[in-house]
């Protein structure tokens, strides 16, 4: 279970309150980093999303630090990184909010349906809709993901 996740972003105020309302929660100033937000939808997992200024990395601290939030002026604006979220949204809701904001949308299917969501055209979030929701929880189970890859007959056994 993930229960929160950090993003970064070219307008962090924005998409904090995008993703808000897509996840029917609100959005707040990060206390530890500068011009960074946090989404909390107040769901039962205790989930929130932190949206960094594009710029922003973190890094392991020094010290009693524990991490530090440094600034790189030349950090790519695209990323490897990007997730799947239920949302209560509908899926008119969604497409409604990616229209208002001229951001992307794509609808998919791998054995479930879902949506690419790229905020500010550069980041994927892969979007579920309640209905979407319980077609992957179905899809996810060992007997079906069986038909698309392959693991070992121990629960425990390492890769290769």
């Amino acid at each position: 279970m993930i229960h929160h996740l950090s993003i970064s972003a070219e307008n962090p105020q924005h998409v904090a309150q995008v993703l808000a309302e897509i996840l029917q929660g609100q959005a707040t100033p990060h206390p530890f980093s500068p011009d960074g937000y946090i989404v909390f939808p107040f769901d039962e997992y205790g989930t929130e999303i932190e949206v960094y200024p594009l710029v922003t990395e973190i890094t392991p601290g020094e010290s009693q630090e524990k991490r530090a939030y440094i600034q790189n002026p030349t950090a790519s604006k695209f990323t490897g990184t990007h997730v799947m979220i239920s949302v209560p949204a509908s899926v008119e809701q969604i497409e409604k909010i990616a229209q208002r904001e001229d951001w992307l949308l794509e609808h998919a299917s791998f054995g479930f349906d879902f949506i690419l969501f790229w905020v500010e055209n550069r980041l994927l979030i892969e979007l579920l809709t309640p209905e979407m929701t319980t077609q992957y929880l179905a899809f996810m189970q060992r007997e079906n993901l069986r038909k698309y890859f392959v693991f070992s007959d121990s629960h425990n056994s390492p890769i290769g």
